[in-house]
């Protein structure tokens, strides 16, 4: 076996013996006679080795190359350009490729792109390499040189739709039909050079699961056209990833049409016994009890929001803190839920509870409030009750546990209201003070609001955000300080 042979062997790369071969001699050559066949063979595997990588996962803009193998997936339009100092214009044409662990744009330029329009056909596998960039919709490579590899098996989808479930990072030219979730209000924001950029966001599910889309500028205003329960198509969206998530985004080039198909999506949730603390998690159940949305001052001078509501599963119930918009949503008792995303937090008296940010997707699969309102009198506690009873089972447990927690809440509630009224009067310093309220903010100071006035409190009793508790204390600077908070 000779010295080539020997280094080959050891080489875990795909790539022929042949090929390797020509690439030690050309390394003989170029290093002129200053290394022999074996140091130059040792120094070609490792350029190949450094250039393999596992799969399209591994690839990196910051990689000086890297070899690969793909199927394509689709096939973009030729597209001129003018190069500067040069009377001839480029062209380029990005290819969609993807293997069983990513997918990625690949770029063919000048001749390339000729060959590609001309000889490339989708579900076409190819041994691909090229210099990793980061392009406008995540990593790209610039194809340095291409061939056909029928003999290899890449097992991926070839479809102008996806699914949900079918969606890799990366991917990009997607389109996607999906049941609407939830809606997001348009926001703006400065961009580094300091134009003015919009955002929005839209959740979709089918029955393989659900998405955030981002849309961007132009497209941002389509999320306040849609309303929960529609259908609507995705075209030409991209996929991002953000923390640790994937999102569908839409651009200019993309769009976001209503059509008539029906999607089903049929949500995945976790039983609330099984919850845990500082856990991201889906639930679903029928809402026992609603409170007011409470409104409050944040340190920043800007006003928040906040609403509880109480949700029962077949296994146990939990109260739930909507936040910003999400206490906006249209939700009274008797209503079927799902929540996605909401994060499990340690709340009063050591119960779990869960809080809905902005990330978190609130969905009414089944809204039974208005009929409850209308048949069991202004708080719809029989239609509710009913309607927790089927939910929970031919006991009726569910039923008696929400008249006896709206009771508890009720109480709750009158003694806020009591407290509100007995110090309508901004409270003067050092006058004794019993307040009641949830809590907005769980820092130092706490901030309680009773839904009229908020309070600064100081103590160090841990509270979590939503809890509804009392401090009494003397107030110090327009500050309770508590003695006791119960």
């Amino acid at each position: 076996m000779s010295d080539i042979e020997g280094v080959y062997e050891d080489l875990e790369a795909d790539v022929s013996l042949e090929e390797f071969r020509e690439a030690v001699e050309a390394k003989v050559e170029q290093m002129g006679g200053l290394a022999d066949e074996e140091t130059a063979a040792m120094l070609v595997a490792h350029e190949v080795g450094e250039s393999e990588v596992g799969g399209i996962a591994d690839i990196e803009p910051g990689m000086e190359e890297a070899k690969f193998v793909a199927k394509v997936l689709s096939i973009g339009e030729k597209r001129t350009f003018e190069r500067d100092g040069d009377d001839e214009d480029g062209q380029v044409v990005n290819v969609e490729v993807a293997d069983e662990t990513g997918s990625v744009r690949a770029a063919f330029w000048d001749d390339h792109a000729e060959a590609a329009i001309e000889e490339l056909e989708e579900g076409q596998v190819l041994r691909i390499k090229g210099r990793p960039k980061e392009g406008f919709s995540g990593v790209e490579v610039s194809v340095d040189d291409v061939e056909p590899d029928a003999d290899t098996e890449v097992d991926v989808q070839v479809s102008d739709t996806y699914a949900v479930e079918d969606l890799s990072l990366g991917l990009s030219n997607v389109n996607l039909v999906g049941l609407v979730l939830d809606t997001d209000s348009v926001r703006t924001f400065d961009r580094d050079d300091g134009s003015e950029g919009q955002v929005s966001n839209l959740v979709l599910g089918d029955p393989t699961g659900r998405i955030r889309v981002t849309l961007w500028d132009e497209r941002a205003a389509l999320a306040t056209e849609f309303e929960a329960g529609a259908t609507v198509e995705v075209i030409d969206g991209y996929v991002k990833e953000r923390d640790g998530s994937l999102e569908l985004h839409v651009g200019n080039r993309g769009a976001v049409e209503e059509v008539d198909d029906e999607v089903e999506y049929v949500p995945e949730s976790t039983p609330i016994e099984d919850v845990e603390i500082d856990q991201m998690v889906d639930l679903a159940g029928v809402v026992r009890s609603a409170d007011p949305k409470r409104t409050f001052d944040r340190d920043d001078g800007s006003e928040g929001q906040v609403r509880n509501i109480r949700v029962q599963d077949a296994t146990d119930d939990i109260r739930v803190a909507l936040w910003g918009e999400k206490a906006d949503i249209d939700i009274g008792p008797g209503d079927e839920v799902a929540l996605g995303d909401v994060e499990i937090q340690d709340g009063w008296q050591d119960d779990l509870e869960a809080s809905a940010g902005w990330q978190s997707t609130i969905t009414v699969l089944e809204s039974d409030s208005a009929d409850a309102s209308a048949a069991g009198g202004e708080d719809g506690s029989s239609d509710a009750n009913a309607g927790l009873s089927a939910f929970a089972g031919e006991d009726g447990d569910g039923s008696n546990g929400e008249t006896a927690d709206t009771g508890q809440d009720a109480s709750s509630g009158s003694e806020a209201a009591a407290s509100a009224d007995a110090d309508s009067d901004e409270p003067s310093d050092g006058e004794e003070l019993e307040f009641t309220g949830v809590v907005v903010q769980a820092g130092d100071p706490i901030v309680l609001d009773d839904g009229e006035t908020t309070m600064s409190v100081a103590t160090n009793v841990d509270v979590g955000l939503g809890e509804e508790i009392t401090a009494r204390g003397v107030v110090r600077d327009g500050r309770l300080e508590a003695n006791d908070v119960f």
